[in-house]
């Protein structure tokens, strides 16, 4: 379902950093309950703080990204890690890319072993030659000096749940759910995470848009970093992540109107929904067609949290 799009922006921290996140975009927050409610601003917060107080003791956007999409992996009520949707047979297979604005990137699809595939993505990116990993074995995670787990330990009982209402039902899966962050340090490098456990019920080995360079996500210093979520093959045909920095870099948008435009152009018109953040050296960016989508920044001294 599709609606309106709604945009929100907030302005570089005045410590000269930001940091903006997503727990996923979809369905009416109406649903939820009010104690429901709260625990994804908790986790929200939680998440942001991870990453803010990486930034704020001079980290790196890169360190910061991980650390707030790791805090959203290891929280059960997120689609990501510990919280991951299930395939059809009751798998959790995981996604996950992180960019530098420098070109490093690296990523993992179908992860099962890694406890925080944001972290194996990561260590692609740094301690091999490639920039994608289908299915890394838990040996190879960890020589990388990563925990590894239990591929159980990502099926919790309320994706099995989940998953047995959709089969039975024989019902459309959810579609949107993704974690993800992009940051901007105080040096001015951007650097954007993404992690997924992608559709319910999908196809054992279907690969959405997150762990793919340029679809999920992208970043680029000096124009921004963005981070998608929604209806993962739509993304994959548009290039989302790739399309907002290009209308910037090279057709000289604001940061603002290339998201609109992309939004309207490669969801709207084609009925998929979903949404992106974004920072760069204007500030921070939440965007999204869907009818809700999780977030959270800073304006100022206040924490914006959107559930």
């Amino acid at each position: 379902m599709t609606t309106a799009p709604r945009t929100l922006t907030a302005p570089l921290d005045e410590r000269g950093f930001a940091l903006v996140l997503h727990g996923g975009a979809g369905g009416r927050v109406e649903e939820l309950s009010l104690e429901v409610k709260a625990d994804y601003d908790a986790g929200l917060a939680a998440a942001h703080r991870a990453g803010e107080e990486v930034l704020a003791a001079g980290g790196a956007a890169l360190d910061a990204v991980c650390a707030t999409v790791a805090a959203l992996e290891d929280d059960p009520l997120f689609n990501a890690g510990r919280g991951a949707a299930l395939t059809a047979s009751g798998r959790a297979e995981l996604d996950a890319s992180v960019m530098t604005g420098d070109g490093a990137a690296g990523a993992v699809a179908a992860s099962r072993w890694a406890r925080n595939p944001v972290q194996a993505a990561r260590a692609v990116m740094e301690r091999t030659d490639h920039v994608l990993l289908v299915a890394p074995a838990a040996k190879l995670v960890r020589s990388w000096g990563l925990e590894t787990v239990d591929p159980e330990h990502f099926v919790t009982e309320a994706r099995l749940a989940q998953l047995r209402r959709v089969l039975a039902a024989r019902q459309e899966a959810p579609r949107h759910g993704t974690v993800g962050a992009v940051a901007i340090d105080a040096e001015g490098r951007i650097a954007a995470a993404t992690s997924t456990g992608g559709m319910v019920g999908q196809a054992d080995g279907r690969v959405g848009d997150t762990p793919i360079i340029g679809a999920g996500t992208f970043a680029r210093d000096g124009v921004i970093g963005v981070s998608c979520t929604g209806e993962g093959e739509a993304f994959l045909r548009g290039a989302v992540a790739h399309d907002v920095t290009a209308r910037i870099a090279y057709a000289g948008q604001e940061p603002l109107a290339a998201i609109e435009a992309t939004i309207a152009a490669e969801l709207t018109a084609r009925g998929a929904s979903g949404g992106l953040i974004a920072a760069g050296p204007t500030g921070v960016v939440v965007a999204h067609n869907s009818p809700a989508m999780f977030a959270a920044y800073r304006e100022g001294e206040r924490l914006v949290t959107l559930t």
